[in-house]
């Protein structure tokens, strides 16, 4: 989950409705206890005209834009959660032979049809259940804001994911909101530190972590966290 339109925060969509209805539509799922269900119904939902995706914007990600990738040569690229594939596609541009996965199949077969000449490979995949042959075989993984639209039930199996992914001498970038004391009304839910921190698992080392002030943002803070396996 990344931008919302014109290129705020998921936590700032252009007015409340959006926001809302995403939230009694996770709610929902969450109640039924499955909760990764709602993403395929608000995509689908999406495609007939009846709901927004507050994410669903036209360019990558402004924390990724603004994050210097190295030149990809042809190493390979994992994106987490591409929904639409502005972020996988920013990715491939610097080089990189990137797959990109979501659980919904909507929001894959969306990505396909916006970039028909793309060199990304687009797939169905579901992170709490990733294929065993992307284990350690990536030279960059991307977690851009879909940890933080997973409830804490399930967030740290969710976490530890995410490292196995990072191939030897390969590198993670962690994009998502930063929690405030008492923000509990989501998705998304901000990352602590302490979970960010928790990327770093699996032989994994972080590098850096910057937290950035975003003022007029609801949810007021963003995290970058950097990390590495040796």
């Amino acid at each position: 989950m990344t931008d919302a339109p014109g290129g705020r925060p998921l936590s700032e969509p252009p007015g409340d409705r959006p926001l809302s209805e995403l939230r009694r539509l996770a709610d929902g799922h969450l109640r039924a206890g499955d909760p990764t269900g709602w993403f395929e119904p608000l995509y689908a939902a999406a495609g007939d005209g009846r709901a927004e995706v507050p994410w669903d914007v036209p360019t990558a990600s402004a924390h990724l834009r603004a994050y210097p990738l190295p030149p990809g040569g042809g190493r390979r690229a994992l994106v987490v959660g591409c929904g639409p594939g502005r972020d996988a596609e920013h990715v491939a541009a610097a080089g990189y032979a990137t797959t990109a996965f979501d659980i919904s199949p909507t929001a894959i077969d969306l990505a396909r049809s916006r970039h028909p000449d793309s060199t990304v490979t687009y797939v169905v995949a579901d992170l709490l259940d990733p294929p065993t042959t992307w284990a350690r075989s990536f030279d960059l993984v991307l977690e851009s804001n879909n940890v933080q639209a997973l409830p804490r039930s399930i967030r740290a199996t969710a976490i530890a994911r995410v490292g196995t992914f990072v191939a030897p001498g390969g590198t993670l970038l962690v994009l998502a909101a930063a929690a405030i004391t008492g923000e509990d009304d989501g998705p998304p839910w901000p990352l602590t530190r302490a979970e960010i921190d928790a990327f770093a698992g699996d032989g994994l080392r972080l590098v850096s972590v910057d937290r950035v002030d975003a003022p007029d943002s609801r949810l007021h803070a963003r995290w970058r966290a950097v990390l590495e396996r040796s």
